[in-house]
Formats: C-alpha cells, structure tokens, sequence
C-alpha cells in the first residue's frame, strides 16, 4: 500500500504551527498507473530542468536516460563512462526538482557483479526513483541502436535481474526493468528466451531494445504473459520503426519512452542561441521566452509563494519616513534585530489568514528592510494599534500581489501568481520591469483610496510584447 502522510498539525507553540506535508509515493503511482488503461509516454530527462518540464507539461511518467544524461552531465557519449555515484545524485536532483511523476533511472549493467546490481537498486531507490532499468550488456556498454553489441552469457544477464528482485524484495521501494540488448548482439530468438526468463526471476517490466520491424514488435508482446512491455521511439534514426501512441498500444506495448526529443531540442537551440551571438545578436523572445517565462520555468512563483509561510515579524521598530528610509536602512534593521532577540512573538500567516497563539501581544510587519540577502520584516504599534492592524483589511501585511503577465499578440496568460504585498523585494525580483516604480507609495496611495476600483491593476505596462499587470487583493 502506498505510504502517505497526512496533512495534519502536529505541534503549536507561541504561534508556531508545523505541520507535516503529504509524502506521495511515486513507486506505488507508477504501479497503479500500469494497471490503468492505455499507454504511458514518458520522454526522457537528463537533469532536473528538464524533469521539472516534462512533469510541468503533464506527463504521466519520465525516464532518466543514460545516454543523454552521459552527454549533459559530461559531454561524453554513453559508452559506460559516467559513474554509479554520477547518476544517482543526478537521479537525486531530478526527485528534488519534481513532485509526484515517477521517474526510472536507468541503472545500465549495474555496474559490476549481482552484489553491485543490489547496492545500485538499493541505491536508486533511495534516490527516489520508481523504477531502474537492469540491462545485459557488457562493459564497456553503449547505446542499444549502435554498433558492436555483446551481452552477457545467459546465466549472467538472469543473475542480474534476480539480484535486482532480491534488492526489491529486501525493501528497495523500486520496480524493477529489466532490458535484453541480444536482438542486435545476437538474434531475436535469444531476445526473446531472456525476457521470458526476467519475467520468471521477477522483473516488473520489460524491454528489448533495437528491434527492427513492427512483427519483431508484436512477437515480443506475445513473450512472457502480461508483464508489462516498454517500447524505445529514438527520433532521428533508430532501428526501431517510429509508431504512434496508439499504434504501440494497439500492438500490445504499455510504456514508450522518447529518448532525444529534449536533449536534441536543448542542443539545436543552444546552437540557434550562439550562432545569433556570435554575429552580435540576441536571440529574439520568441527562441528564448521573456525573464519572466525563465524564472515561472525554473520555480520562481512557487518559491515566493511558499517562502510567505515562513514571514517573521517583529516588535519594537518605527519605521522611517519616506525621505529618510533608504539612508537610516542600515541601521534600522541592526535595531530590529536587537529588539526582536527579547522580545518576538512568532506567528504562523497563510494567504487567507493570521493568528497568534499564546502569545499576549498582536504583531504585524508594516516595513520590509533588505539587509544584505536576507529580508527583516519590522512592525510597529502597540498592543492595541497591533490588534487594529491585524484586523484592518487594508494593511499592507494583510494583502497581497496578483501578478499576471500575458502574451499581447496570443492573449494567452503566461503567468499567474501571488505575492505578499510586504515582499516588495520578491515582487521586483520576479517583474524587473517594475523596478523604476515607487511601488511602496503606489500600494499606499491605492489603500488609501476609498473609491479605487479592486479590480482595476495598480501596475498596467507592456514590456517586450508582453502585458504586465499587478492588482492588489
């Protein structure tokens, strides 16, 4: 059974709430997913920004391949160069990058004997990986689609595979591919006898690599009952004849995984990128999106998002006029730091509320002071000037930043997101367009406004054929 967590408080403390977050288990949605109806696309990751997009996209699985992973990582072909311990920290940034798609490594020959094929599945496993790829080959092993493949005796190749279904049954939280590379190093009969023999030792899927014809493709559907088969797309010019979706489905295939299709497309954009630097060009927004496509890509939004959970405030700080803020900055913050080390009260604010719990006093931020990177939220006021606040709609503390930025020849929204509004710092960061506005006295003015309309933007700007607009909610 899947092993959740789930979302509840487990201690409070002067207003401190930690709760813990819902854990899902990949390996136990990749099971479930096999079972479903239809075919899993998976395309092919080789580091964590493009495991981040492939989940981003909506894809129901990914696989960490060898082969493009050996080329991004070192700039090396896939001939048995990169290492166990390169891999699994990759696999490691990939599982930290992503949320909830599972993910299969591919583990190659497991780098060395049975004993090495465990510690790798165990190793993957803890990586965060829902499946490895075990395949049986021999060192130095390649790319199934090119020349001169050897593969290991019979015995061999099976031992591996049980190695790998002890690790699993051992408690690797894994499933376990096994791959056979003897179509092309030896012949289809031999392809076939091996996978018949993975699926008797235990293997939860299976792969033949490099088969050459769609009746190829059928005979090994028909092998070993109804273990599930993954088939290999390699775009560009593989062996294996390039079929659609439902096409592979309809031969009897569950898994197709699409090797190249983004390492390939990083590398001719890269190239299209330096070849229009070379000439002394930028590449235009449409070959490499605005800053702020960029940042939604790599988890800007999201960052901001989850860093206002954590936002401190602290008594005891007035904050300077507007005249003098940027030259008593300094020594302000050095004053909020002093004055909070005795008397913080600590609260625990999401988008749609705030509280304090056990704590006599009511505190809210009304200032943000930038000192070096980090970020001191001051507050001001009494007790009871702290419960108005806390209370006043209009506070600054209390509202946030809807940031949308939409494509002006498309209309599409390209991003969407919210900000507290006390984060001005995050708001410049993630829009630099705004970084000429007074924002602090454009979020004043608008609060103090009775008759503004709230659904008109405080910010409406077009920079570089995109739409900028910021409300304040």
């Amino acid at each position: 059974a899947a092993r959740t967590q789930a979302f509840t408080p487990t201690r409070s403390r002067a207003g401190l709430v930690v709760s813990a977050s819902k854990q899902i288990n990949r390996t136990e949605k990749l099971r479930q997913l096999l079972k479903s109806p239809g075919i899993l696309k998976g395309p092919c990751c080789h580091d964590a920004i493009s495991a981040r997009l492939i989940e981003r996209a909506g894809f129901s699985y990914a696989f960490m391949s060898g082969f493009c992973t050996a080329g991004a990582k070192l700039g090396a072909p896939d001939t048995g160069l990169i290492s166990y311990a390169e891999m699994v920290d990759q696999g490691r940034y990939i599982h930290e990058a992503t949320h909830h798609m599972p993910i299969i490594g591919d583990g190659d020959t497991g780098y060395g004997n049975a004993m090495n094929v465990k510690r790798t599945v165990k190793g993957y496993a803890r990586a965060g990986f829902a499946g490895i790829l075990i395949e049986d080959q021999l060192a130095p092993k390649s790319c199934g689609h090119v020349r001169n493949k050897r593969v290991t005796s019979r015995e061999e190749a099976v031992s591996r595979i049980r190695a790998a279904v002890d690790a699993r049954e051992e408690g690797a939280d894994i499933l376990v591919l096994a791959r056979t590379d003897a179509r092309q190093a030896e012949s289809l009969s031999e392809a076939l006898w091996r996978v018949e023999a993975f699926a008797d030792a235990g293997a939860d899927i299976l792969f033949i690599d490099a088969l050459e014809s769609q009746e190829e493709m059928r005979a090994f559907c028909r092998a070993a009952g109804r273990v599930p088969k993954m088939a290999n797309m390699l775009e560009g010019g593989g062996k294996t004849p390039i079929l659609t979706p439902q096409q592979l489905e309809d031969i009897g295939y569950k898994l197709v995984a699409y090797p190249l299709s983004l390492l390939g497309a990083s590398i001719r954009a890269m190239e299209a990128a330096l070849d229009s630097l070379r000439e002394g060009r930028i590449p235009p927004q449409e070959q490499i999106g605005s800053f702020a496509d960029i940042q939604a890509a790599v988890g800007f939004p999201e960052y901001y998002q989850e860093e206002s959970r954590y936002a401190i405030s602290t008594p005891g700080w007035s904050p300077p006029s507007s005249s003098s803020a940027s030259a008593s900055a300094s020594a302000s913050a050095s004053s909020t730091t002093a004055s909070s080390s005795s008397s913080s009260s600590y609260t625990s604010s999401s988008s749609s509320s705030s509280s304090s719990v056990g704590s006599s006093t009511a505190v809210e931020a009304d200032a943000v002071l930038e000192t070096g990177t980090a970020v001191v939220l001051a507050s001001t006021g009494s007790k009871e000037e702290g419960g108005g606040k806390q209370r006043d709609s209009n506070y600054r503390r209390n509202r946030f930043f809807l940031v949308r930025i939409t494509d002006v020849a498309s209309g599409l929204v390209k991003l969407e997101t919210r900000i507290p509004a006390g984060f001005l710092s995050g708001l410049t960061a993630l829009v630099p367009s705004v970084q000429g506005f007074n924002l602090e006295t454009m979020v004043d003015r608008a609060l103090n406004n009775e008759s503004r309309d709230p659904a008109a933007p405080i910010v409406d700007l077009n920079s570089g054929g995109d739409k900028v607009q910021i409300f304040l909610e």
